[in-house]
């Protein structure tokens, strides 16, 4: 079988999770949505969180909009199955790897910085948030490369 004709092993489905579901996984979920078309893709946090505007900025400046979501927690998906779930943080791997143990669902670590955490101008702190938005957009365009 030619690598046109292999079917695809990409995942049906995606849940992205971090934190507060208001920064890595909604970024993730906009791009996602954009670079893996016919897959189903959501998000979700461990704990409650509030949208980040700077999420918002970087989204707009690549054509990319989140449109009225508000951050949801992962627990309220606990009866949605997905083929795959991608954390982003420490936190929401080890929530991840907890609830799947007895599922088939595979859980994939993709480390990322919190861009909240940076301090300075305006300017220093967009740039923390597109050194993100650079950084899942490249594990995606390599994720859709498999």
């Amino acid at each position: 079988m030619s690598g046109a004709d292999a079917p695809s092993k990409r995942p049906g489905s995606i849940l992205f999770v971090c934190g507060m579901n208001a920064i890595r996984s909604p970024m993730a979920e906009a791009i996602a949505r954009s670079v893996l078309p016919g897959t189903y893709i959501a998000s979700a946090g461990v704990k409650d969180g509030e949208r980040d505007p700077f999420v918002d900025v970087i989204l707009a400046e690549e054509g990319l909009t989140l449109g009225d979501r508000k951050p949801q927690k992962y627990e309220d998906l606990a009866d949605g199955f997905f083929d795959l779930i991608v954390t982003l943080s420490p936190e929401a791997h080890h929530a991840a790897m907890s609830a799947t143990e007895t599922e088939a669902t595979a859980v994939e670590f993709w480390p990322m910085p919190d861009p909240s955490a940076v301090t300075g101008s305006r300017v220093q702190i967009l740039d923390a948030y597109r050194d993100l938005f650079r950084r899942i957009r490249t594990r995606l365009d390599e994720f859709k490369e498999r």
